[in-house]
Parts: structure tokens; C-alpha cells; sequence
């Protein structure tokens, strides 16, 4: 199967099922798939062949799920560009894979004239929105006319499951981000073991408010097109009170989150949050704090709460059933269905229950690698248990206790040593959200000339919280050993955060800031 099979089979079986909502659009099956065939001719027309890349640059909107689909039916290779990106990375990203087409929307227009002269393989613009003018002298459609101008048919088969579908632009290491290369045999996969545990069907609505070039909100839109459930696609959660809103209009069964979203929700009244048919609340790219698993857990009684644990290299590793949150609340859960996970030493020798190492993924979600960073994919793709098979090295240390359950202590780099000892950012992390009147927390290591690393936590308050550093110390000490405690206790507005949500260590700790 190839990914824009998810899109096809759905408008064969439910044409006049409304598949996506976004602000007053209601678009069917049908009208998506007929819309992307269009799309794909354009694409097409303008050179696109097998496994050319079509980068997507623009907010979150029915014209990028269309351009998703369209330059897979195209026989390309997608790439979602997240619309906050400047000029000087988008040319970086459009160089570095060669996009031949960028599709955009006429609002970036000054961002995209900026880098395309530093990205001189890409051959075409298309532009959504309303009296564009040609962009950097490239050749030029509206998609309004490739919409209007171009067939409804669908375009032949061109791909195998096992060629490229999209690719992932992800933090690299060197600074500069890689592109995770994933074939339609991995995001088929991945999506096939994810609804299987999630139990999705054609029932469910699903609240999207994360980018799709976020790997997370990607797949929201590819898993419920694949069961013919609908998405309720939101720009952001910048505006809360509205997304809720529409939530509860939309009647929504879905609800996947991050933490920074969780943290949000959790300063609203949510005695006056009304989701009766929420079926399910799922959380990944961090941990959730276990206070705020109680408290969701608390506030929406009806709907099973999924701790899970991926990267984008792999989608998924991990999910917790429900019905383990009070038997392991800190746990990340177990490996997702036709996926096997396991704990390496620095040597690469297997560990047993208990003993920290690195979590190795196997599996057909693994990616194909980094795209054209041969050193870069072998650190983490590495011989595995058979002949010829690579699996995944995540760079994350976890434990799993006898019936495999992983528990996470921290990145590898991550990990301070403070005083001789190694300790977990996560477990200070946990007892500091445990402190009321604490919204975010971050610990990290800050050089030191005795301890060789201090310990800094890094924490934001709600409003009203009047805490200062020296009762967040008091806390933490009569809940940690005394290593454990941190030195330094910085109280900020805010975090800084990856554009996933994740709170940025690198951030925290670059320019002097963690110091």
C-alpha cells in the first residue's frame, strides 16, 4: 500500500463524508481526493517525476493536506515546511533536497523571494491566496488554476511501498536540520499499529492543532484519512479559548496533545470544558508531569489517556494502555503492536530489568535514513540481530522493568554529572511540577568548578503563584537526595520552546543562558 492509498480507499467508501474542517471549510472525500488529482497534474505539468521533492510551505489549511497528497500522486517525495521558518533555513531546507516545486500561499511571498535565489533547483512556485504575482522568477500557477485547469482523474501508480513518501526535516547536530527519508512502508506501518492500539475508526473526530510539519500532527491527518474519520485541522493553540470552542462544536472523540498544551489547558476552568464524546486524550514529544496526567485524567473521566514515547526517526516507539496508569503512572508504556524494542549498554550488549541503557527500535516504522547524510544515519542505524538489518538508536536512556515497560531517565547527552553522581533531569523535572503554582520546568547542567556540573532548574509560575527560589529549593530538598537539589532556581515569564513544543535545553543553555 502507498500513503495516498489512506485518501483513495476513504473517498471510495465515504465520498460524501465531510473528511477535514478547518475554520468554515468542510471539505468531503471526494472533494479532497478529486482536488489533489488536480493537483497532481499541475505538479506534473511542471516537471514533477518519481521520487521529485515538493516542499509545503504553509499554515496548517486544507491546500497543505491537498499538496500532501497531490505530490504523492504525483510519484513524488512531500515535504512540510513549518511557516514560522525564515528565509535563510528555508533555503537551506529547499537546497539541501533539491525541491523542484515549493507550494506556498501568497502571504510568503517575502520569506520565499529571499531564499530562492539560494535554492536554485527549485523550478516552480504554487501559490495559494488571492491576486498573486509571480514569485522570484520562477515559473508560476496559482492553485486556483491548477484546481480549475487540471483533471479530476487520478494519475497512474508509480511508487512501490517501499520508496520514499516524505520527508522530515528534524534538529540535527551540526546545527543544521536533517531530512528523516520515510517510505510509504514506514508511515503505513507506523499508522497501522497506531490506530490499531487507539482503536480509531471512522467514528472518531480528531482535533489537529499541531504543525504538520510536526511529525505528531502529520499523522493525525494520515491515520484518520486511513480509517475515514475526520480531522478538525487548527492553525495553533495560540488562542486556546477559541480552539476549545470549536473542540466542543466539532463534538471531537480526539484530543492529541504535548505537554506545553497540556500546561495550557490546565489554567482554564475546565468544569466549563464540555467534551462528552472525547473517547481518548493521547500525549507524546515529552513526558507528561504525573500531576498533570492526574488532573486531565480528573477533568475528562470518560476518555482513556495515552502516555507515549517517539521520535521522528521512527514515529512511534511506545504507548502506555490506559488501564496501566495507576499500576505505572511514569512509565512511557511498551512497544507498539509489530515493533520490538530493547536496552544496549555503551558496548551494545543486550541489559536486563532495571539497569539504565539505550533504547534500540526495530521495526518496519525505522527510517530509511538521513536524506544524503550517510555519516549522520550511521550513528543511529546499526547492525541489528540478523544479517543485513539496521535498527535504530535513539539516543535516549531508558530502564524497562520484567514485563517491558519503559520508564525514561534522559537523553544521553542529557544526563548531568554532578558531584561524582549521574542524575536524571526528569526525576527533579517530576517533583518540581509536583510544587503547586508551577506551570514549566526545565533542569539542565551549568558548569561548575567543584561540582563539575551545578544543577539548574528553570522554572515559569502561574500568576497568582507567589513562590520564590529558596521554597522551590525547600521542596525539591525534602523530596530529593541531597545531590539531587538544585543549586540554582531561576524563575522566568517563559521557556523557550522546539517548534514541536518541546522545551529547548539547547536554548536554555546556549549564549550563556544556562550558566
Amino acid at each position: 500500500m502507498q500513503v495516498e492509498n489512506f485518501l483513495e480507499r476513504s473517498a471510495a467508501q465515504l465520498p460524501d463524508k465531510v473528511a477535514l474542517v478547518c475554520g468554515d471549510r468542510r471539505l468531503t472525500y471526494r472533494e479532497l481526493d478529486e482536488q489533489a488529482n488536480r493537483l497532481a497534474h499541475a505538479m506534473m505539468a511542471e516537471g514533477v517525476c518519481r521520487w521529485d521533492r515538493v516542499a509545503i510551505y504553509l499554515e496548517n489549511s486544507p491546500e497543505a493536506v491537498i499538496a500532501m497528497f497531490a505530490a504523492l500522486k504525483a510519484g513524488g517525495i512531500f515535504l512540510v515546511i513549518n511557516p514560522t521558518t525564515k528565509a535563510d533555513k528555508l533555503a537551506y531546507i529547499l537546497d539541501n533536497c533539491r525541491a523542484k516545486v515549493l507550494v506556498t500561499d501568497v502571504s510568503k511571498r517575502s520569506e520565499v523571494e529571499a531564499a530562492l535565489p539560494n535554492a536554485p533547483k527549485t523550478e516552480a512556485v504554487l501559490v495559494a491566496g488571492s491576486h498573486p504575482e509571480p514569485f522570484g522568477g520562477r515559473r508560476f500557477r496559482t492553485l486556483q488554476e491548477c484546481l480549475a485547469d487540471f483533471s479530476p482523474e487520478r494519475p497512474p501508480k508509480q511508487c512501490i511501498n517501499v520508496d520514499p513518501a516524505a520527508l522530515i526535516y528534524t534538529s540535527g547536530s551540526t546545527g543544521r536540520p536533517k531530512g528523516v527519508m520515510l517510505s510509504h512502508l514506514n508511515i503505513c506501518s507506523a499508522a497501522e499499529s497506531i490506530t490499531t492500539y487507539l482503536e480509531n475508526t471512522a467514528d472518531d473526530v480528531i482535533l489537529d492543532v499541531l504543525p504538520l510539519s510536526f511529525d505528531y500532527g502529520l499523522y493525525q491527518v494520515l491515520m484518520a484519512f486511513k480509517v475515514g474519520a475526520r480531522v478538525v485541522l487548527e492553525r495553533s493553540f495560540a488562542y486556546p479559548y477559541s480552539v476549545i470552542e470549536t473542540a466542543m462544536r466539532e463534538n471531537i472523540t480526539g484530543l492529541p496533545i504535548v505537554p506545553t498544551m497540556a500546561s495550557i489547558l490546565l489554567q482554564m476552568d475546565l468544569s466549563q470544558i464540555r467534551l462528552p464524546s472525547l473517547r481518548y486524550i493521547t500525549n507524546t514529544a515529552a513526558a507528561l508531569p504525573t500531576s498533570h496526567i492526574r488532573r486531565l485524567r480528573e477533568a475528562f473521566p470518560h476518555a482513556k489517556l495515552y502516555s507515549m514515547y517517539g521520535l521522528t526517526e521512527c514515529k512511534r516507539v511506545s504507548y502506555l494502555p490506559p488501564e496501566q496508569l495507576d499500576i505505572r503512572p511514569a512509565s512511557v508504556g511498551k512497544a507498539i503492536p509489530n515493533s520490538e524494542v530493547y536496552l544496549v549498554d555503551e558496548a551494545g550488549n543486550r541489559v536486563g530489568p532495571g539497569v539504565p541503557g539505550e533504547l534500540v527500535v526495530r521495526g518496519a516504522n525505522v527510517m530509511m535514513g538521513y536524506w544524503e547524510a550517510p555519516e549522520e544515519t550511521a550513528k543511529v542505524l546499526k547492525p541489528g540481530l540478523f544479517p543485513g538489518e539496521r535498527v535504530l538508536y535513539t539516543g535516549d536512556v531508558f530502564t524497562m522493568d520484567e514485563e517491558g515497560y519503559l520508564y525514561f531517565v534522559g537523553r544521553k547527552d542529557d544526563i548531568i554529572k554532578t558531584r561524582g553522581e549521574k542524575v536524571s533531569p526528569k526525576e527533579i523535572e517530576e517533583v518540581l511540577y509536583s510544587i503547586d503554582g508551577i506551570v514549566d520546568a526545565a533542569v539542565v547542567g551549568v558548569p561548575d568548578p567543584i561540582l563539575g556540573q551545578a544543577i539548574k532548574a528553570i522554572v515559569t509560575l502561574r500568576p497568582d503563584c507567589k513562590l520564590t527560589a529558596k521554597e522551590i529549593q525547600k521542596h525539591c530538598t525534602q523530596r530529593l537526595e541531597d545531590f539531587m537539589v538544585p543549586k540554582i532556581v531561576e524563575i522566568r515569564d517563559s521557556l523557550p520552546r522546539t517548534t514541536s513544543g518541546k522545551i529547548s535545553k539547547r536554548l536554555l543553555a546556549a549564549a550563556g543562558e544556562g550558566a
